[in-house]
C-alpha cells in the first residue's frame, strides 16, 4: 500500500497489515476449492471398499476397471459427497448472514429456529403420517421428509421474525425470540418422539442430530436448486450487508432501507438453513466454526466473507463426514453392551459436535479474556 507525504511529495511504503486471506483473497479462495476437490476424491475412496484415488478418478470419467467400481462410485458415494459438499456452503453462508446480520459472531444457521422447526417437521411427519393407513412407513429416500422440513424451516423463520419485529426488529431481540422459537420447536419434537415406535425412534434421532448416511442423488437434486438460488443471492446482498455492519442509524443515513434488507437477509438465511436441514438433519456448529474462521482470515469484507465461509464450512462438512463414515461405533457393543450394528459410523452431526464444542468453549473464554 502506498500513501503520499503532504510536505515533499513523495510517496510512501505503509506495510499492509491485513490478514494473508485477506490480501490474496483469491489465491486463498482457489487453495480452498482445490482441497474441496481432494476431499471429495478422498470421500469418495474411503469405505467399506476402498478405492485409490486414481481409481475414483477413473470411475468418475466412465473409465472404471471393474464395473462394480462405477456402481459403488457413481450409485453410493459420489451424491453423499456431494451432499455434503451442498450442505456445507449453505450453513456457511447462513451462518455468516446471520453472524453479519445480528452482529455476533457466535450466531449459527439454527440461531432463528429453522433447524429445530425443520427437525419438528419431519419428525411430526414421521409419528403422525405413518399411523395412517394411507401413508405407512414413510421412507427417507423420497421428497416428502425434505419438502417437510423445508416448509418446516421457513415456517420457523417467519414465526421468528413476526413476533420479533415491533416498530423495527431489532438483533437482540431477533436473537431471543429466535431461541425461544427454537426452544419451543425441539421441545415439541421431543414430545413426539415419545409416541414414536421402535421402528421410527433411530430415524428421528439420526434427523435430529444430523446424517448423510444413506443420502442418495434424490436428495441430492433436492439440495441444489435451492443452493444454485439462495447462494448467489446471498453473495448479491454482500455488499448491503456490509452497510449493515455499520450499524442501523449509519446505514440509514447511507440511503439504505435496513428492514428490507434485513428481511431479504434473514430469509435467504432461512431458505439456506431450511434447504440443508431437508436433507441431512440438523448438523451443529459447521455453520458457526466456518465463517468464524472466514471472519478471522479475510476481515470484516462481507463480500469475501460470504464466498469463503461457504467453501470452508464445505471443507468442514465434507472432512466431518469422512471421519464419520471410517470411525466405527461397534466398540459400543464391547463396552457397553449396547446392540449396535457391526461396522455402523457416526452420524456426521455427532461428529461436528464433538469438534465444534471446544470451539464454541474456546471462543467463549477468549471473548471473556477480551472484556
Amino acid at each position: 500500500m502506498t500513501s503520499l507525504d503532504q510536505r515533499s511529495g513523495t510517496a510512501l511504503q505503509i506495510p499492509d497489515t491485513r490478514p494473508f486471506a485477506a490480501r490474496r483473497f483469491t489465491l486463498f479462495l482457489a487453495l480452498c476449492l482445490v482441497l474441496i476437490a481432494a476431499l471429495l476424491v478422498l470421500h469418495i475412496a474411503v469405505g467399506t471398499l476402498n478405492f485409490t484415488p486414481l481409481q475414483v478418478v477413473r470411475a468418475l470419467v466412465n473409465r472404471a476397471e471393474e464395473q462394480l467400481h462405477r456402481q459403488v462410485v457413481w450409485g453410493l458415494r459420489l451424491p453423499r459427497a456431494l451432499v455434503a459438499l451442498g450442505a456445507g456452503a449453505m450453513l456457511g453462508t447462513a451462518g455468516a448472514i446471520l453472524q453479519t446480520v445480528t452482529r455476533n459472531p457466535l450466531a449459527a444457521p439454527g440461531l432463528i429456529g429453522v433447524s429445530q422447526g425443520g427437525v419438528l417437521a419431519i419428525v411430526a411427519y414421521i409419528v403422525l403420517a405413518s399411523r395412517s393407513v394411507q401413508f405407512g412407513f414413510i421412507s427417507d429416500a423420497g421428497l416428502v421428509l425434505p419438502l417437510a422440513a423445508l416448509i418446516g424451516g421457513i415456517t420457523a423463520a417467519l414465526l421468528t421474525y413476526a413476533l420479533s419485529y415491533a416498530q423495527g426488529s431489532d438483533p437482540v431481540r431477533l436473537v431471543l425470540v429466535g431461541v425461544l422459537v427454537g426452544a419451543v420447536c425441539s421441545a415439541l419434537a421431543s414430545v413426539l418422539l415419545l409416541a414414536a415406535r421402535d421402528n421410527e425412534v433411530q430415524r428421528i434421532v439420526r434427523w435430529t442430530v444430523g446424517s448423510t448416511a444413506g443420502r442418495v442423488w434424490i436428495h441430492w437434486h433436492t439440495l441444489w436448486p435451492v443452493a444454485l438460488i439462495a447462494i448467489p443471492l446471498g453473495f448479491l446482498s454482500a455488499g448491503l450487508a456490509n452497510v449493515l455492519q455499520l450499524g442501523d442509524g449509519v446505514a440509514r443515513g447511507l440511503g439504505v432501507r435496513v428492514e428490507g434488507v434485513r428481511v431479504i437477509l434473514l430469509f435467504v438465511a432461512a431458505l439456506l438453513t431450511a434447504g440443508a436441514v431437508a436433507v441431512v438433519g440438523a448438523v451443529g456448529f459447521v455453520g458457526l466454526i466456518g465463517p468464524h474462521a472466514a471472519r478471522r482470515l479475510t476481515g470484516g469484507d462481507v463480500r469475501r466473507l460470504f464466498s469463503l465461509s461457504a467453501a470452508l464450512t464445505a471443507n468442514l462438512l465434507i472432512a466431518a463426514d469422512i471421519v464419520a463414515r471410517t470411525v466405527s461405533i461397534g466398540w459400543l457393543n464391547t463396552v457397553f453392551g449396547l446392540d449396535v450394528p457391526t461396522g455402523a459410523g457416526l452420524p456426521v452431526g455427532a461428529v461436528t459436535a464433538l469438534l465444534g464444542a471446544p470451539f464454541f468453549l474456546y471462543l467463549l473464554l477468549r471473548r471473556r479474556s477480551d472484556v
